[in-house]
C-alpha cells in the first residue's frame, strides 16, 4: 500500500504555543508514490514582535511578515492540504502539537492524523549516526541544505531524508523487518505503519539475502571478515633519506606538503624502536603527528615480526586514525599490513543476552528504541563495539545488561560462540602489526595478570598528556550514590519484578535451595538500601556544614578525608555505618555466588533464555562485587599513597553525591606496572614540556631520565602573522579569591570584546562559579541581546554539541570549563577570538591539589614550582591551541589576568608557547587593536 506523506516544518516565535508564541512560517512538502510532487510555504504574521533570537536562528525578520496572512485566513487550506495522509516532520511532535494548537483556535477541533518522527525513524535506521540533528543528518547524507532554520528548505530536507530512510528500511533483511514490525507498535509515532507496509512489500517480492549477510539463530548479521595473514618474504626497508619519505608520500597523497617536523619525528620513533629506548615527543601544531608516528610504527612492526600497541585518550583520535590516517596509509606503503581495534570486554554486545532479551515484552520506550537499532547495526556492524551506537541514558541502562562480561559456564557452551565479537577482535589484534587502544584499556591490561591485549614490547602513547589522569582514574575508585541505588534496583527484593526474585523463581523451578533463604536475604537487601541512604545522608550533612562555613558559597562542594579526620570522634559514626553497608553487602554478594555455583552444577539441565539469565546474573555480580571493594576501599582503609574526599551538590542532596579515591602521585605504580615491562614506549603530544622542558611531566609519569629520547618539534605556523596576543591593563588585580568587582569588571571587558569580533569568541573560564555568575551578568545587562551565548552548564548538551551549536551561528559566544581547555576543534572562521579569563591554576583547596602540595613540601621541596606552575602552564598551552587549527586560521588571544604581566612567573607562561606579537593597555587600545588585527 503507498502511502501519501506531507512533511511539515515550522518556524516559530519559541516552543511554548500555551505562552503566546506563534508560527511565523509553514512549509508542506508532499510525498506520493515515493516522489516528491508538491510543496507549499507561506510566511504568517504572528501578530507580534519576532524576537532577536529567533531572528538571528531563522532570518525570518518583522518585516518579512508584515503582508503575510494570520493563520486563521490559511487555516482552511492547511487542514485540506493534511487530510488522508501521514503527517511527518523531524521532531513530529513539536509541529503536530504547535499546529493543533493554531488549527484548534481557528475552529478545526479534535484534529486527528497519522504521523511519523524522522527523528524516531533515524535512529532507528542510522544507529550510528554522531546526531540526529536535521542539518548534520543532512551533511552525513549529502542533502543540499540552502537555509538551515527556515521552514521551507528544513521540510525539503526532511522530506528528502524521509525517502532516503524509507529506501535503507526496505533494504533490511526480511527477518530483521518483521521483528522491526513487531516492535514499532511500542514507539512513540505512528512508525508501525511504515513497517507494516514494507514488509508487506518485501513478502511479496522476497530477494535473496546479500553477499555480506548471513542470519544466525534468526538474527541476521553482517559476516565477519577475516583478516588473511601476510607472509611477506620480502623484509621492508625504512625510509631513512627524506627523498624516500617524499617520493612515498606525494605519489599517493594529493594534499602533501613536505613537514620536515613529520620527517624528524618519523626517524625519531623508528630510532627510539631500535634502541629500545622510551621517547617524549611534543609535537606542536600542524606537525602531522598522527602519520609522524604510524608510519615509523607500521615499518618496525614488519620490519622487526614484532606488535606495535598505539593508544589514545579519546574515541575520537581512534576514529581518525582508523577511517582516515590508515585508509591513507594503506594506498602509500609497498606493502600489506595489518591493523586491529582492541577495547574492554564490556564495550562488545553479548549475543546471547541480546538474543534472548528480544523475547522479553518489555513496554520501555528507550528500551525498545535501543533493540530496533542494535537490529540495524547488526547487519552493519563488523565490530559488535557497542560505543558505535548513539543511543538515549535509558538505551545505556539497556546496553548495561547486554554488555559482555565473559563466559560464566563454559565459552564453547554459548550458542553464539562462533559468532562472538569480543573473540574476533582479539583473534584479530593477536594477528596485527599494530593494535589500536585507549589508554584505560592499556593501563587496565598491564595491571592485570590476564591481559587482553596480545603480548607487546613496543607502544606509541598518543594525547599523551592525559596519561596521568587516565592514570589516576585507572588506579582510583569512584562511587556515587545513584549508581548504588541504581544496581540494589536492578538487584530488587522479592516482591518487584527483578534480578533477585526472577533467580529465586529459577532456583524454585530447578529444586534448588540456598542456605540464605529467601526470606532472610529479601530483609538484608532492604536493610541495604536503608543503610547506603543513611550513610549518603550523613555525608550530605558533612558537605552542607562545609558550605555554611565557606564565604564563596558554591553549590558543589568538595570535602577531603584525612587521615585525621577518619579519627575523629564527628566521623566515627559515617564508619560504623560504612561498615554495616559493607557487611550487608557481602552477605549478599556471597549469597548470589552460593546460588550461580548450584545451578553451575552439571546434573542442572538449563535452557537457553535461563542460560542467558544467569550469564547476566553472573555479570551483575562481577558489577556488585566491585562496589563493596570501593565501600571498603574509602571508609574502611588507610593509604598515605591515596587522596580520598566526597563531593556533591548542594541542592540536591544526597543524589549528587559521589566518593573518591586517587592515588596521589600514580607514576610509580605506572612505571612498575607499565613502563619497566616495555622495551620502548613513544609519549607524544602538542603539550608536554613548559618553557622548553620536560622535567615536569617525566617527573610525574615515573620516568628516569636516562636512556630517555627528548625531542621537541616546533609547530610549521607562522604564529607571529597568525596569532595577537593581547593583556588589557585596567581590569583589577586577581589575587586570591575572585570577588563579584572583579567579575563586573572582566563581563563588561568581555561585553565590549564581543562587539569588536562580532561574535566567533570561545571564553575559558576556571571555574564553574566564576562562568555562571559572568553568564548571568551579561544575560542582565541586555548588552549583547543580538548575540547568541552558549554557556557550559547552563544552556544544555554535551560538549560536542554546544561546539556545533556555537559554529552555525555567525554572532555566537561559547562559555567553556574545565574540558574546553582541550580537545575543541573549531578550525576557520567560526573561532577568530580566544578570551582566557584566568591561568589555569587548581585551587589549592581541591583534594588531590591539595594532598600533592602536602606530599611535595613533606619531600622539602617548593609546591607551586614544582607543580601549581608546570600544571596550569600546560592546562594554558592547551587553552591556547583552541585558537590554531590549520595553517589558513587567524585570531587574538586575550588574557584578562593581569598576572601574566605583574609576578615573576607569568613570563614561564608565555615562553611556553610559540613566539608572537603582545600588546598591552586600556581596553579602548585593545579594542582598536582587535579591529585592526581582523
Amino acid at each position: 500500500m503507498k502511502h501519501k506523506y506531507v512533511v511539515v516544518d515550522l518556524e516559530t516565535t519559541g516552543n511554548t504555543p500555551d505562552r503566546g508564541d506563534c508560527i511565523i512560517q509553514f512549509s508542506a512538502v508532499t510525498i506520493e508514490d515515493l516522489r516528491i510532487v508538491d510543496q507549499y510555504t507561506t510566511f504568517i504574521n504572528p501578530g507580534v514582535p519576532i524576537p532577536p533570537f529567533i531572528e538571528e536562528l531563522t532570518g525570518i525578520n518583522d518585516g518579512m511578515v508584515l503582508d503575510a496572512p494570520e493563520f486563521k485566513n490559511i487555516a482552511s487550506k492547511i487542514y485540506d492540504l493534511l487530510q488522508d495522509s501521514i503527517f511527518v516532520a523531524h521532531n513530529v511532535f513539536f509541529d503536530l502539537g504547535f499546529l493543533r494548537n493554531e488549527l484548534e483556535k481557528s475552529g478545526y477541533a479534535n484534529f486527528a492524523i497519522d504521523s511519523v518522527d524522522t527523528v524516531e525513524f533515524a535512529k532507528i535506521i542510522f544507529p550510528s549516526a554522531p546526531s540526529y540533528k536535521l542539518s548534520e543528518l543532512a551533511d552525513m547524507l549529502q542533502l543540499e541544505h540552502d537555509n538551515p532554520h527556515q521552514a521551507d528548505s528544513d521540510a525539503l530536507v526532511t522530506a528528502e531524508l524521509l525517502l532516503i530512510l524509507l529506501e535503507r528500511a526496505k533494504a533490511l533483511p526480511l527477518i530483521t523487518l518483521e521483528k522491526l514490525s513487531d516492535m514499532a507498535y511500542s514507539l512513540k509515532s505512528d512508525m508501525y505503519i511504515v513497517f507494516q507496509s514494507l514488509l508487506e512489500e518485501k513478502r511479496k517480492n522476497i530477494e535473496n539475502l546479500q553477499d555480506d549477510l548471513e542470519v544466525y539463530r534468526g538474527i541476521a548479521l553482517k559476516k565477519k571478515t577475516i583478516q588473511q595473514s601476510y607472509t611477506d618474504e620480502i623484509t621492508p626497508n625504512y625510509p631513512w633519506d627524506t627523498e624516500e619519505k617524499i617520493q612515498l608520500f606525494s605519489l599517493h597523497m594529493k594534499d602533501f606538503k613536505h613537514r620536515p617536523g613529520q620527517m624528524e619525528m618519523m626517524d625519531t620513533v623508528y630510532e627510539s624502536f631500535i634502541q629500545k629506548k622510551h621517547a617524549v615527543i611534543e609535537a606542536g601544531t600542524g606537525t602531522g603527528k598522527t602519520l609522524g608516528y604510524l608510519l615509523p610504527s607500521i615499518f618496525f612492526a614488519k620490519t622487526e615480526r614484532k606488535p606495535v600497541v598505539i593508544s589514545t585518550y579519546t574515541i575520537q583520535m581512534q576514529d581518525q586514525i582508523l577511517n582516515y590516517e590508515i585508509a591513507r596509509l594503506k594506498k602509500m606503503i609497498p606493502f600489506q599490513f595489518q591493523i586491529a581495534i582492541l577495547k574492554g570486554r564490556s564495550n562488545y554486545i553479548n549475543m546471547l543476552k541480546f538474543e534472548q532479551s528480544l523475547y522479553d515484552k518489555d513496554p520501555h520506550y528507550d528500551t525498545v528504541l535501543t533493540k530496533m537499532q542494535l537490529l540495524v547495526w547488526l547487519v552493519q556492524t563488523e565490530t559488535g563495539d557497542m560505543e558505535e551506537l548513539n543511543v538515549s541514558s535509558g538505551g545505556r541502562l539497556y546496553k548495561q545488561r547486554i554488555k559482555h562480561d565473559g563466559w560464566f559456564f563454559q565459552m564453547e557452551k554459548d550458542p553464539w560462540f562462533s559468532h562472538d565479537f569480543y573473540i574476533h577482535a582479539r583473534n584479530l589484534a593477536q594477528n596485527a602489526d599494530v593494535v589500536i587502544t585507549n589508554h584505560s584499556m592499556l593501563l587496565v591490561d598491564a595491571n592485570k595478570d590476564q591481559s587482553i591485549l596480545p603480548e607487546y614490547k613496543y607502544a606509541v602513547i598518543d594525547e599523551a598528556h592525559n596519561l596521568e589522569k587516565a592514570a589516576r582514574s585507572c588506579f582510583g575508585k569512584k562511587l556515587e550514590y545513584n549508581s548504588i541505588k541504581f544496581w540494589i534496583g536492578r538487584l530488587g527484593t522479592l516482591e518487584k519484578s527483578q534480578l533477585f526474585n526472577k533467580l529465586e523463581k529459577l532456583l524454585d523451578k530447578k529444586g534448588l535451595s540456598p542456605s540464605l533463604h529467601s526470606f532472610e536475604m529479601d530483609h538484608i537487601i532492604s536493610q541495604l538500601d536503608l543503610e547506603i541512604d543513611d550513610l549518603f545522608n550523613m555525608i550530605g550533612i558533612k558537605l552542607s556544614k562545609l558550605n555554611g562555613r565557606k564565604s564563596n558559597k558554591n553549590t558543589k562542594q568538595q570535602l577531603r578525608i584525612t587521615e585525621e579526620m577518619n579519627s575523629d570522634r564527628q566521623w566515627l559514626p559515617l564508619v560504623l555505618c560504612a561498615e554495616r553497608v559493607y557487611d550487608y553487602h557481602r552477605t549478599i554478594s556471597k549469597a548470589l555466588e552460593t546460588r550461580l555455583s548450584l545451578i553451575k552444577n552439571d546434573d542442572i539441565k538449563i535452557s537457553e533464555s535461563e542460560q542467558a539469565f544467569v550469564e547476566e546474573i553472573n555479570t551483575f555480580i562481577r558489577d556488585w562485587i566491585k562496589i563493596g571493594e570501593k565501600i571498603q576501599q574509602f571508609f574502611l582503609t588507610s593509604s598515605s599513597q591515596n587522596v580520598k574526599w566526597v563531593e556533591g551538590d548542594i541542592r540536591a542532596l544526597p543524589n549528587s553525591i559521589g566518593v573518591f579515591t586517587q592515588p596521589i602521585s600514580p607514576g610509580d605504580e605506572l612505571f612498575t606496572t607499565f613502563f619497566k615491562n616495555k622495551n620502548s614506549v613513544i609519549m607524544t603530544s602538542a603539550t608536554l614540556t613548559v618553557n622548553s622542558s620536560f622535567n615536569y611531566y617525566i617527573n610525574e609519569l615515573g620516568l628516569k631520565k636516562q636512556n630517555l629520547v627528548e625531542k621537541i618539534i616546533r609547530s610549521p605556523f607562522d604564529y607571529k602573522e597568525m596569532v595577537n596576543l593581547l593583556v588589557p591593563s585596567d581590569l583589577p588585580e586577581v589575587r586570591g579569591t575572585v570577588n563579584d568587582d572583579y567579575i563586573e569588571a572582566m563581563a563588561n571587558h568581555i561585553i565590549s570584546i564581543a562587539g569588536a569580533t562580532d561574535g566567533r569568541m570561545l571564553v575559558l573560564f576556571t571555574s564553574y562559579d566564576m562562568l555562571r555568575k559572568t553568564y548571568q551578568l551579561i544575560k542582565e545587562s541586555l548588552a549583547l541581546e543580538d548575540f547568541v551565548i552558549l554557556a557550559q552548564g547552563i544552556t544544555g548538551g554535551s560538549r560536542t554539541r554546544l561546539t556545533r551549536n556555537f559554529q552555525q551561528f555567525n554572532k555566537s559566544i561559547l562559555f567553556g570549563t574545565s574540558s574546553f581547555w582541550e580537545g575543541v576543534d573549531i578550525p576557520g572562521k567560526d573561532l577568530s577570538c580566544l578570551v582566557i579569563v584566568r591561568l589555569p591554576f587548581s585551587p589549592p583547596d581541591e583534594p588531590i591539589t591539595a594532598a600533592k602540595y602536602e606530599l611535595i613540601r613533606n619531600e622539602g621541596r617548593n609546591p607551586f614550582s614544582d607543580f601549581a606552575l608546570p600544571e596550569a602552564v600546560i592546562r594554558f598551552k592547551q587553552g591556547f591551541g583552541r585558537l590554531i587549527r590549520t595553517e589558513t586560521d587567524r585570531g587574538v588571544v586575550i588574557i584578562l589576568d593581569r598576572r601574566i604581566d605583574t609576578t615573576s612567573y607569568g613570563k614561564t607562561f608565555l615562553q611556553s608557547i610559540p613566539n608572537i606579537s603582545i600588546e598591552r593597555g586600556p581596553i579602548k587600545s585593545i579594542l582598536s587593536s582587535i579591529e585592526n588585527w581582523l
